[in-house]
């Protein structure tokens, strides 16, 4: 039975497409079966893997209202071992369209767990809001990877993230946890990120991953290749940084590997 983690932060610009595109590539060479979901509208994490998000005839759209069955939206291996259910524009019409019908948080969960069991990880993109679509990704989910940016309103952010979370598993999804913090844009030059990393874990009562990801030109240079950073600069310092998290990830989840 594959583990399902959402990337969420609603917090914008922290890296969370990027942090699910090259966690889920890294995820995928170290040999796990894992499947990506696009829950954002931008569809940037569709794009950025390599994938054309306007000449797409069922995406995760289509699948939340009933146009499709899951089986029939599923982009296998777009990467190696990695699959892909992607976003586009029209998504952005589903937060009006999922108003008034029933059970409408759990209309992924139920969809996702007809396929859970063929993947080591499911990895959910959020949208950077609290909307329909991100409950119904944390509805679905078993834990919460948390990207944070090295900067001074990366705790501001995370409380109030922590806050929602604690609503869903109240509320929703009594079995959700927080799989961790992982910080991004991480420059050594400066001593603020140092600052935010130590402020973070003297103040977080979670786990806080040794990963950080680097502020890395050729991280930001690979979405517009559509290629993950693995494939676009397997030595790049970011493409590094991606696979200790992998493995950070895989021995925090033993009984998966």
């Amino acid at each position: 039975m594959g583990k399902v983690i959402s990337v969420a932060n609603q917090k914008g610009g922290v890296g969370k497409t990027t942090t699910t595109i090259n966690l889920a590539a890294a995820l995928g060479e170290a040999g796990k079966k894992v499947l990506v979901i696009d829950m954002d509208p931008q569809g940037n994490t569709t794009s950025g893997i390599g994938v054309d998000k306007d000449e797409l005839e069922n995406t995760i759209y289509e699948l939340m209202l009933g146009d499709c069955e899951i089986n029939d939206c599923i982009l296998k291996d777009v990467v190696k071992n990695v699959s892909l259910i992607p976003a586009n524009v029209n998504f952005a019409a589903a937060e009006v369209e999922l108003i008034g019908l029933e059970k409408a948080e759990y209309i992924l969960k139920a969809d996702v767990d007809l396929i859970k069991d063929r993947y080591d990880f499911i990895l959910i993109d959020c949208p950077p809001s609290l909307s329909t679509l991100t409950v119904n990704a944390l509805t679905t989910s078993d834990s919460v990877l948390v990207p944070i940016q090295c900067e001074y309103y990366a705790l501001e952010g995370l409380s109030q993230l922590i806050h929602t979370i604690n609503l869903i598993r109240q509320r929703l999804n009594n079995k959700i946890n927080i799989e961790g913090v992982v910080f991004t844009m991480y420059d050594s030059r400066t001593n603020l990120s140092a600052q935010v990393v130590e402020n973070v874990k003297a103040n977080f009562a979670y786990t806080v991953f040794n990963t950080v990801i680097p502020r890395n030109t050729r991280l930001a240079e690979a979405p517009s290749f559509g290629m993950p950073i693995l494939e676009y600069d397997p030595k790049a310092a970011g493409a590094e940084a991606y696979r200790s998290l992998a493995r950070e990830i895989v021995k925090n989840n033993k009984k998966l590997s």
